[in-house]
């Protein structure tokens, strides 16, 4: 029997931690403001998420969107929500940093990585941007990492299926590489058989309405949001694991 695919969902709110849970996720990657690729959620949203969740609760340590080169500040930023996290009782984080060169920036990460302690480790899509992706991922894995996150240095996860598989090939088994962005129970499937990852991560989302009228001057203050669906979750599971019977026979 082949094992079971991981599913983590990138939840970009708490409502959206509780309906990746209900809808059958492995694991939950909580942040905020996705729309910019994902920032560190609050404190409220974390302490609320870590007390109702009962499924791993990873933590991307992230201080603003844009690059992902860091200054002093920002850097200080990053450590002490990594102490909050660690407070908590949080299962994992989600830690990335890069130079002017496009390089890992090592140091940084392997602080990072130090206040993390007892904690897992996952390496965020930073490895996409980076100038070279393979010697990034050797960075991470020296790092003590358990995982990267990554497109396969494409926008979405299906059209970086031959660079996933690459760095899955050259990972051997030292670290799990999990396919993330754009993934969906349409393309699942495909991405699986292309790339050969055991882990997938995707955010699941679907339309909310606000439930009132309003005004058309100020629709801006209460316009339509994403967030996490939970039938959109199980349908994914239930790809995976059809994927996952089928490899087993």
């Amino acid at each position: 029997m082949s094992a079971r695919i991981t599913l983590e969902v990138a939840a970009g709110s708490l409502g959206s931690a509780l309906a990746a849970q209900d809808g059958g996720a492995d694991r939950v990657e909580l942040c905020e403001n996705l729309a910019e690729g994902g920032c560190t959620p609050s404190h409220g949203t974390l302490a609320i998420a870590r007390d109702r969740l009962r499924i791993p609760l990873y933590v991307l340590i992230r201080p603003r969107g844009g690059d992902f080169i860091y200054d002093e500040a920002e850097r200080e930023v990053m450590l002490r929500d990594i102490e909050h996290c660690v407070r908590l009782g949080c299962d994992g984080v989600v830690i990335g940093a890069l130079d002017r060169r496009g390089e890992v920036d090592r140091a940084t990460c392997a602080s990072l990585r130090a206040a993390a302690g007892a904690l897992g480790t996952t390496f965020h899509r930073a490895i996409d941007v980076a100038a070279d992706p393979p010697r990034a991922l050797e960075v991470a894995i020296g790092l003590g990492c358990e995982r990267v996150l990554t497109s396969g240095g494409r926008t979405g996860a299906p059209e970086g299926a031959a660079g996933i598989a690459a760095l899955v090939a050259q990972a051997a088994g030292r670290i799990a590489v999990m396919a993330g962005a754009g993934i969906d129970a349409d393309n699942v499937t495909a991405l699986l058989r292309q790339s050969g990852v055991a882990e997938v991560h995707a955010s699941a989302r679907s339309w909310q309405r606000p439930e009132r009228a309003r005004r058309d001057d100020l629709a801006g203050l209460e316009s339509a949001w994403q967030q996490t669906d939970p039938a959109r979750v199980r349908a994914l599971r239930a790809m995976l694991d059809r994927y996952t019977d089928a490899a087993g026979r």
